[in-house]
């Protein structure tokens, strides 16, 4: 028999406060100082990005600035490197670019409604202490089931964490779900993720969902008191026709990770669905809690998933995301190690409604050996100059501005051995003007016709970052062989007097070993 939401409400609302759980802690570490050593001495696990010492993981969960630190918690199996177990990992940092690990932050209780996974949720500041909103997951029958293909099936429940002291190393958990079952109107595929705001008197949440047959959505729900939750209506859901269409339709899918803020004259959803990260914007009646989108598009074209998003400590929007493995199961369980945490990068929104990107400046910090192409040369000394510039050890910083004329251009960037295959390849064809074709895919990138091509990439041991106008974001992993990263060399194929700007940076590690703590 499904449970009647309302009555579960009416409950916890005539109760004068939910019964809480201390959390079991556990450390986020590798099991063995073998493990630590190889570890630090993979070449292939990034120096400037953040991710566990060992182990599995994935979503960002809960970025918060608090007390004068941020706070990134995130997916994390303390039980190998691959997914499974889902604790909370926690790290803390100044500045959002050196980070240090503390304690896992959420364990799943035996016999609660987290029994078998804490999963992604949200973190907020509720009279002066931070809550955690975040999935529940526990064993169900199948009538009951919000994850119904599982092995066994899976219910899956919002629950409620609130900090126990100012470096939120330490929590205790409402014994109950604060919200225990998705609208008994919906047959739903998932049920999870929730994220919550603070707009006027009331706590607003939205909740990932997919409607069985008809794909994605977003439910939306208020509170008073993040306890007890009145579920308003669909926020957003799947059009086939309209800002919502992507990709095919699939009578399966689950909106994940959905998200929904303010920004500028704006509001913006995002979520992530078939191994992307979507945004739509448009506005908000805030009387009614009704959203009509007018843009749309994709967070990152490339290897990035389930984004999250916070205000920095000057207010600024900054969205991480979760960057995949692409190589096999068996590798990434062998190297000890998979996933990491995307640079942070701050969000716009352009007059029309477009997103914008930037790599939070923060990461500025890193900068050192700054190589910049002296434009004066002749054609035959510049091509030679930017031949010669590398980012050793695979780590670095590329800026690179080139005008659009009437001659096509390529960017390569490769091992630095002559005939390497390039890790990635960026060109141009003036006779379409408006879009860049990155390793052979075309991307629309809207410019005026006086507009250069601006190219920003960060290359870091497996993982390439590149924004290209701030309009595109394209993510991508690359594994070599051996026990050392190799040079990476810039390849320049055109009219080298287009090329506007060039510079290289190398990027200093942030930490001696590659722990990233």
């Amino acid at each position: 028999m499904k449970i009647d939401r309302r009555c579960f409400v009416s409950a916890l609302l005539g109760s004068a406060a939910l019964p809480m759980l201390r959390v079991k802690l556990y450390a986020a570490s590798p099991s063995n100082a073998a493990s630590v050593a190889a570890l630090a001495a993979d070449p292939r696990r990034p120096q400037f990005h953040l991710l566990p010492p060992a182990n599995w993981m994935n979503d960002p969960n809960g970025p918060i600035y608090w007390n004068g630190q941020y706070h990134m918690f995130y997916q994390y199996n303390p039980g190998g490197a691959y997914w499974g177990d889902m604790h909370w990992g926690h790290a803390i940092s100044p500045d959002m670019v050196r980070w240090r690990h503390l304690s896992v932050a959420l364990a799943p209780t035996p016999g609660g409604p987290d029994a078998e996974g804490c999963f992604t949720g949200t973190a907020v500041v509720q009279d002066g202490r931070v809550t955690i909103l975040y999935t529940g997951v526990r064993e169900s029958t199948l009538d009951q089931a919000t994850i119904k293909d599982g092995h066994p099936p899976l219910r899956e429940t919002q629950c409620l964490a609130v900090a126990d002291n100012p470096d939120l190393t330490s929590w205790t958990k409402a014994a109950a779900p604060v919200l225990a079952a998705p609208p008994p109107e919906f047959q739903v595929n998932g049920f999870r993720d929730p994220s919550p705001w603070k707009q006027g008197d009331w706590w607003y949440m939205v909740t990932a969902c997919g409607i069985a047959d008809q794909g994605g959505a977003v439910l939306l729900y208020r509170s008073k008191d993040l306890r007890a939750w009145e579920f308003l209506h669909i926020l957003a859901r799947r059009d086939r026709e309209g800002p919502a269409r992507f990709d095919s339709f699939d009578p399966w899918e689950v909106w994940e990770c959905p998200e929904f803020f303010p920004l500028g004259d704006w509001h913006v959803l995002i979520y992530s669905t078939g191994g992307k990260t979507y945004w739509q914007s448009g506005k908000l009646d805030e009387k009614k809690m009704t959203f009509v989108p007018e843009q749309s598009g994709l967070i990152d074209y490339g290897t990035y998933y389930a984004a999250k998003t916070q205000l920095d400590k000057a207010g600024n929007r900054v969205i991480w995301g979760w960057i995949t493995e692409t190589r096999p199961l068996d590798e990434y369980k062998a190297a000890g190690w998979a996933g990491l945490m995307s640079l942070p990068r701050v969000l716009s929104a352009a007059a029309d409604g477009t997103l914008r990107f930037t790599v939070a400046p923060e990461v500025e910090q890193l900068r050192q050996k700054r190589r910049s192409l002296s434009v004066s040369l002749d054609k035959g000394e510049m091509q030679q100059q930017i031949d010669s510039m590398r980012l050793e050890g695979c780590s670095g910083e590329i800026q690179c501005t080139v005008r659009r004329s009437t001659e096509p251009f390529a960017l390569n960037l490769s091992d630095s051995e002559s005939g390497a295959t390039p890790w990635l390849i960026l060109e141009y064809d003036p006779l379409h003007r408006n879009q860049v074709v990155i390793d052979g895919r075309p991307v629309p990138v809207l410019l005026s016709e006086s507009e250069d091509l601006e190219f920003h990439l960060y290359a870091d041991a497996s993982v390439i970052e590149l924004l290209v106008n701030g309009q595109i974001a394209f993510t991508k992993r690359f594994y070599y062989k051996g026990n050392s990263a190799p040079n990476l060399r810039l390849k320049f194929s055109g009219k080298s007097a287009n090329v506007v700007s060039l510079s290289v940076w190398q990027l200093s590690p942030i930490s001696a070993d590659r722990l990233t703590t």
